[in-house]
């Protein structure tokens, strides 16, 4: 029997709801199925040297959708710093090239939200040098910029660990509520050759990060109020991030570990 094509998308729709979440619908969402580069619609690219005085120069062309997947790659490539300024004490701007470059997309002024459920599946690199991250940083960066805007690390992997974080502005100074996994004894790069789910349930008492549907971290939002403004950033709307940053302070980047990465099966977002 030929079903309608309206009962035909109702019905994939409603395959994309996570299991136990009845009542939810999907608000955005990109399966990047469309070869070339990301939806432009949906994501915007930090550009240069952003933060952490991280190696890479961050470009757009670095991201592209291929075979059902986003794919940003880190690759060894010698960049002229366009904001090079050699009597500048600011690391964004006296070094004069760079020579690593990958991308970091964001829906910054395409989309933000509060509260609901996140999701990416994704293969993440896990070898020396690489630094992965999902992310998300609140939408109102008039608020005391970082960390006052709030930070939530949904997916970070950074030297051997697997991180799922917060951060805010807390007691008059940076907060953190980190968990930290190593790698290793899932296997390591072996863990790293299969695909894994990470999510975000938020509500306005609560946030807790999932990995293949456990619950790794929790975040009680009683706990998280700004000290200077007294506002609560995580009961405020958040844009996301999605990046393959390489390593911190002069960390090696083994020249065999390029180029590198990110692998992303699906963003979604969902909420009641």
């Amino acid at each position: 029997m030929l079903l309608p094509t309206f009962l035909i998308a109702l019905m994939a729709a409603s395959s994309h709801l996570p299991a136990g979440t009845a009542g939810y619908k999907m608000v955005w969402n990109d399966e990047f199925n469309t070869d070339g580069a990301p939806d432009p619609t949906k994501w915007d690219y930090e550009k240069g040297f952003v933060r952490n005085r991280e190696p890479q120069w961050y470009q757009p062309q670095n991201a592209i959708c291929r075979n059902g997947l986003l794919v940003i790659e880190a690759r060894r490539e010698k960049v002229k710093n366009t904001n090079y300024d050699p009597s500048s004490s600011a690391w964004q701007r006296n070094r004069e090239y760079a020579e690593y470059t990958s991308a970091c997309l964001i829906t910054k002024g395409k989309f933000d939200f509060k509260y609901g459920r996140v999701e990416m599946r994704a293969k993440i690199d896990v070898r020396k040098g690489m630094w992965p991250a999902f992310w998300m940083l609140g939408a109102d960066r008039g608020a005391g910029g970082w960390p006052a805007c709030g930070e939530v690390d949904i997916m970070e992997f950074y030297r051997g660990d697997l991180l799922a974080n917060w951060c805010w502005e807390g007691n008059n100074k940076v907060e953190w509520n980190t968990g930290k996994f190593p790698v290793a004894p899932w296997g390591g790069e072996k863990w790293a050759e299969s695909f894994h789910e990470w999510a975000l349930e938020w509500n306005e008492n609560k946030m807790d990060i999932l990995l293949d549907g456990k619950v790794i971290n929790s975040q009680d939002l009683a706990q998280t109020i700004n000290h200077k403004k007294g506002n609560n950033p995580f009961r405020e709307n958040f844009f996301l991030l999605v990046n393959l940053a390489l390593g911190q302070g002069g960390e090696a980047i083994p020249d065999a570990h390029i180029p590198a990465q990110l692998q992303v099966d699906y963003i979604r977002v969902y909420q009641q």
